[in-house]
């Protein structure tokens, strides 16, 4: 005798909660098709192994390995190969060997005398990111090194319209010092004849001199001097160098 409708009916729904739940308890999402599905969605399936039993080539990519990692070499600590030890740990380092102060060596010949003690001259050195201007302090002095070109154009002993700022920031700082004497010296590069260069240097030196004169007044005296291509500061051969070599400097003694 057949199954008949009703019976049939609940076969299916029994079969289908059994499937439903099954599919809850595994885990596994089921897939519907839906009839406006422009294709199949792809189906994926886990592997039914312990991580790194894949089929492929023997780990599968998708599953993120626990429990303790392998330790990177030197990373248990001393004894370990490879092991690091920690820069502010002398570790095994030899101690300082000492040093007799009675040795022959280190003793003054008959009638030898230590010299008096001074104190050393520290400099400091400020410069602009263009190397256009630079400032040298130290415990005796300071110098200001000007390039030539931003105070004059080329060829020429004439300041420009920026010069006189610089030139008063100079001014004020020798007025800080209380300094009374300053020194003005010129230079040039090696191009041209070494007598232009002593003239040119000597005129922008000057120039220099009586744009701060009138601003430091009669009481400070000052040493004017050309030194054309003489004591240079940088290659000649390059013009970077005879840039840094056309300059005017300006020292005077720290008197503070």
């Amino acid at each position: 005798m057949g199954t008949t409708k009703p019976a049939r009916v609940r076969l299916v729904r029994t079969l289908a909660c059994t499937s439903a739940s099954t599919a809850l308890v595994l885990g596994v999402q089921p897939q519907f098709a839906h009839a406006d599905d422009p294709a199949p969605r792809p189906t994926f399936s886990q592997s039914a192994g312990l991580p790194g039993q894949g089929a492929a080539d023997g780990e599968d990519p998708t599953t993120i390995p626990t429990g303790t990692a392998p330790s990177l070499p030197g990373e248990t600590g001393p004894g370990d190969k490879g092991y690091s030890e920690p820069p502010d740990n002398i570790g095994d380092s030899e101690p300082p060997v000492k040093v007799d102060p009675q040795a022959a060596g280190l003793r003054l010949a008959d009638g030898a005398k230590l010299a008096e003690p001074k104190v050393l001259d520290i400099k400091f050195v400020t410069e602009d990111l263009g190397g256009e201007e630079r400032r040298e302090d130290s415990t005796e002095k300071t110098k200001f090194t000007l390039q030539a070109e931003v105070l004059f154009a080329k060829d020429s002993a004439k300041l420009n319209s920026g010069a006189k700022a610089r030139i008063k920031t100079i001014a004020d700082e020798v007025k800080k010092q209380s300094s009374t004497k300053v020194n003005v010296f010129g230079f040039t590069d090696d191009l041209g004849s070494y007598a232009h260069g002593k003239t040119l240097s000597k005129k922008r030196a000057t120039a220099v001199q009586t744009e701060l004169s009138q601003q430091l007044g009669p009481d400070v005296a000052f040493n004017v001097r050309g030194y054309s291509e003489d004591y240079p500061v940088a290659d000649n051969r390059t013009e970077e160098g005879r840039k840094k070599n056309r300059r005017v400097e300006v020292s005077f003694p720290r008197e503070e």
